[in-house]
């Protein structure tokens, strides 16, 4: 008799254990300045994704600071700072096969090759069609010369736009600009892109064919020799928690997907990219895949 009551009542237990922590979170947790930040921009968002790179722990009456630097060390939020260093060596591996050369080092490429692979500008062009404030990418230009590396960032987010485009002024950057736009309903780039990112937004898209639809778009706009570099999200061990407490960007709970790395080849090869390849970054839980021809 009591078997037909099991599933139900584990169930309202964990309905009570996860609300516990829901108010928990809402309320002890927002003397963190990042989990107050989640709650008002979305724990998915440019914003806290930002927040969560420069990894500097801000809190309230000394104890905020506490539960900020326990959850900045939250692995999914390690996993991205090491997404973030292997974005960063993969897009300068591209620049340099560009003939792009930063600061203190020549550019791996020939001149020959530099003529044929960069844009009548001179520049390499990058685009970022879901960038938010795009602090890595600003990062990125700060180590090559004035009109070497062009980069404009797309976003949603009008806050993290508006933040983006206030640390660039700050920082004196000539080299990157910021757009309202759709990642997936991209316009045209005045020209069309040497490399196209899209970094952190295909984990939080729950359809399989939408994702592939956007590789197959992106792949339309790139220029002759392009590339396009995305990530993917193969595992997460606290997706649950994340699934039941974590508001995204628009107010619902944030629910995210994992999906093996071949996936995200073969959608690649099935939009007719012909050389894909991936990596993984040091923590384990993303792969970041580039895709040409």
């Amino acid at each position: 008799m009591t078997k037909p009551l099991t599933k139900p009542l584990t169930k309202r237990v964990n309905d009570v254990r996860w609300a516990a922590v829901r108010m928990l979170l809402g309320t002890v947790g927002r003397l963190s300045d990042g989990i107050r930040i989640g709650y008002r921009h979305g724990f998915d968002s440019g914003s806290m994704l930002d927040y969560v790179y420069v990894n500097k722990a801000r809190g309230r009456l000394g104890v905020g600071r506490i539960i900020d630097r326990v959850y900045l060390n939250a692995v999914g939020w390690r996993a991205i700072r090491a997404r973030r260093e292997l974005l960063k060596e993969v897009l300068r591996e591209e620049i340099a096969q560009r003939g792009g050369a930063g600061r203190e080092g020549a550019g791996h490429g020939g001149a020959g090759r530099e003529a044929s692979r960069r844009g009548a500008s001179g520049e390499v062009f990058v685009l970022d069609v879901a960038s938010g404030p795009g602090r890595y990418l600003q990062d990125l230009v700060e180590e090559y010369e004035p009109g070497t590396v062009r980069v404009e960032c797309r976003d949603l987010d009008r806050a993290g736009l508006a933040q983006g485009e206030g640390l660039a002024l700050e920082r004196g950057l000539k080299g990157i600009a910021y757009a309202h736009g759709d990642a997936l309903d991209p316009r045209p780039a005045d020209r069309a892109p040497d490399v196209v990112v899209v970094s952190g937004l295909y984990e939080l898209l729950l359809d399989d064919a939408v994702i592939a639809a956007s590789v197959e778009r992106l792949r339309s706009m790139l220029a002759p020799g392009g590339v396009l570099v995305f990530t993917t999200q193969t595992r997460h061990p606290q997706l649950e928690f994340i699934a039941q407490v974590l508001p995204n960007r628009e107010g619902a709970l944030w629910v995210m997907k994992c999906r093996p790395v071949e996936l995200a080849e073969e959608w690649a090869a099935k939009a007719g990219f012909t050389e894909v390849a991936s990596r993984r970054e040091a923590v384990g839980l993303f792969t970041v895949t580039t895709a040409r021809g």
